[in-house]
């Protein structure tokens, strides 16, 4: 099994992939709010669906970036892991929504959170139930194989992360 590498593609690159993805939807996120129950945010999910995910996971990138944050909501199978890595891009947030996850022996559930600084290597194992969890990356998580339909030359976009 290939191992799962989280700095695939540069923040710049998730950006233009939400962009493109926002044009083609027509969503107006500067002129409106909008809620993830939105026709057109549901369609739009659809072409912001991660595949550079671990076994166990799916995971949608959500279609809006802040200047130095880029959203994500996954859920993740019961007993799923995620070996060690790092986000070598920016720092992270991880908000647990639904369910379980544990990270060096300590079990967080709904409402917890964990900070994952840039460069910090870890591993979480997902609990007996699943987990529902939302992401705020100063970084894009998303893999080449996301962004291809909307970035011409991903490598022209220099370093990942």
């Amino acid at each position: 099994m290939a191992k799962f590498d989280p700095n695939q593609i540069s923040f710049a690159q998730g950006a233009v992939r939400v962009e493109g993805v926002v044009a083609r939807h027509r969503l107006p996120v500067a002129t409106r709010v909008l809620t993830s129950k939105d026709d057109a945010v549901v369609k739009s999910l659809h072409d912001l669906t991660v595949r550079n995910v671990p076994k166990g996971f799916t995971k949608v990138q959500l279609p809006f970036v802040f200047q130095q944050s880029q959203f994500f909501i996954s859920e993740a199978e019961p007993g799923a892991h995620v070996a060690e890595h790092a986000h070598d891009g920016g720092d992270a947030i991880r908000f647990i929504l639904d369910g379980a996850i544990t990270h060096n022996g300590v079990e967080l559930v709904a409402g917890d959170w964990m900070f994952i600084p840039k460069g910090v290597s870890y591993t979480i194992d997902i609990g007996k139930a699943g987990a529902r969890m939302g992401y705020c990356y100063q970084c894009c998580c998303a893999g080449i194989e996301d962004v291809r339909d909307w970035v011409v030359n991903p490598a022209s976009f220099g370093h990942r992360g």
